[in-house]
């Protein structure tokens, strides 16, 4: 079984759509689990105007009857709303690319005679349908004790300090306040930092970290590059807008260290194999550990500014201030729901690999399967091994 999912829709459209196939059967899933995700997406302090006019909700139209999953594609639409100002309307030309958006580059790359084309599908809005496919894996994963969450560690200069805050804990307190950000101080430094922006008439970025709980050891794999979990993990928090970097564990400052300060040591408890430390991020080798998941993102400042930023008139031939389109001004807090949700895909992608079957029924036992780091499930010959034959003269 392997899960796979395909979105459409643009920015203005009349709607977004997804298409998530191999989702197995007997998962209870109803609208409702996924508008809770969708509604997380819509709040944070330096939202848009366009979180005002939409209020996201979500039709499942085909996979689910009588309020479970029957291993089918499943279907999911969600309106925009914001599409009736737009319909049967004519639209000014936009020749004018904005620097750090797809416009020019996927002018140059598709040959468009206008650049609207290219930030309708480019925008951040189709997010939301990755949020819903995503809330649904998110169900999934909870039937196997896998638990997602996200916070702020950073907006602009502000950093938090969440040395002694449990994993779990922080994403909780997070969603106490709108810039999600478990440090009550640095939450409050970023809120300043988020209307001084404002008030700029300029925009911020941040680093989001996502962690993942009760994932088992043994997932993804080191044979080849493209089945690697970190690697996957990295693409998939990449394939966000704005998201310009990705680090697994520690992995930034573990470049500065001496290689026997920078891997988490494994020690004997009883005949469980255990590691004192998590600088790893919860993976070895492209393959889970069993430790927690811990996976952080840079997300640079959004590219629509207020204050107009230099480009080119394409169709004038002459350089001239960018022309605004409605935004974020800082779009990190909004970011931990649409990062979790991509998170939560890959995982249950690989988790799906690992176990295989074609209902939860047949998939839970074969969890409590699995192979675990501890003695008994590891049993080694002790012997040479004549691993290949000798080469011929």
């Amino acid at each position: 079984m392997s899960l796979r999912f395909l979105t459409a829709g643009e920015s203005h459209g009349p709607a977004l759509l997804a298409i998530l196939e191999g989702m197995p059967a007997g998962l209870s899933l109803s609208e409702a689990v996924i508008d809770a995700q969708l509604a997380r997406r819509q709040r944070g302090l330096g939202a848009g105007p366009r979180m005002k006019l939409e209020m996201d909700r979500v039709r499942i139209l085909s996979g689910v009857m009588e309020g479970k999953t029957i291993g089918s594609p499943i279907a999911i639409f969600i309106e925009n709303r914001d599409h009736v100002r737009w319909a049967g309307k004519e639209i000014p030309p936009l020749t004018t690319p904005r620097p750090g958006h797809a416009d020019l580059s996927a002018a140059v790359k598709y040959g468009y005679d206008d650049l609207r084309p290219s930030l309708e599908r480019a925008s951040a809005r189709e997010t939301a349908v990755r949020v819903a496919v995503g809330a649904v894996c998110r169900q999934f994963l909870e039937e196997f004790g896998i638990r997602l969450g996200g916070y702020v560690v950073s907006i602009g200069k502000v950093q938090a300090d969440l040395d002694g805050i449990p994993l779990e804990q922080r994403w909780t307190l997070a969603e106490q306040n709108d810039v999600r950000c478990p440090d009550p101080k640095a939450s409050v430094a970023m809120d300043q930092e988020i209307r001084a922006a404002m008030s700029a008439r300029d925009t911020l970025g941040g680093v989001i970290e996502v962690v993942a709980l009760g994932v088992p050891a043994g997932l993804g794999s080191h044979v080849q590059a493209d089945r690697r979990l970190d690697a996957r993990l990295g693409a998939a928090m990449l394939g966000v807008p704005a998201i310009k970097g990705v680090e697994i564990g520690e992995a930034f400052s573990l470049a500065h260290r001496m290689g026997t300060e920078a891997q988490d040591a494994i020690r004997l408890k009883g005949t469980a194999l255990t590691r004192p430390t998590i600088r790893d991020g919860g993976t070895e080798g492209g393959i889970s550990t069993g430790q927690p998941l811990v996976l952080r993102a840079a997300m640079k400042p959004i590219a629509t500014t207020l204050t107009p930023q230099p480009t080119v008139d394409l169709a004038a031939g002459k350089e001239t201030p960018a022309v605004y389109e409605r935004s974020d001004f800082c779009p990190v807090p909004r970011a931990v729901p649409i990062l979790e949700a991509v998170v939560g895909i890959v995982l249950a992608e690989a988790l799906l690999e690992k176990l295989g079957g074609d209902s939860l029924d047949e998939m839970k036992p074969r969890l409590t399967a699995l192979r675990q780091p501890r003695l008994e499930d590891l049993p080694m010959a002790g012997r040479a091994h004549k691993f290949w034959p000798a080469v011929d003269d």
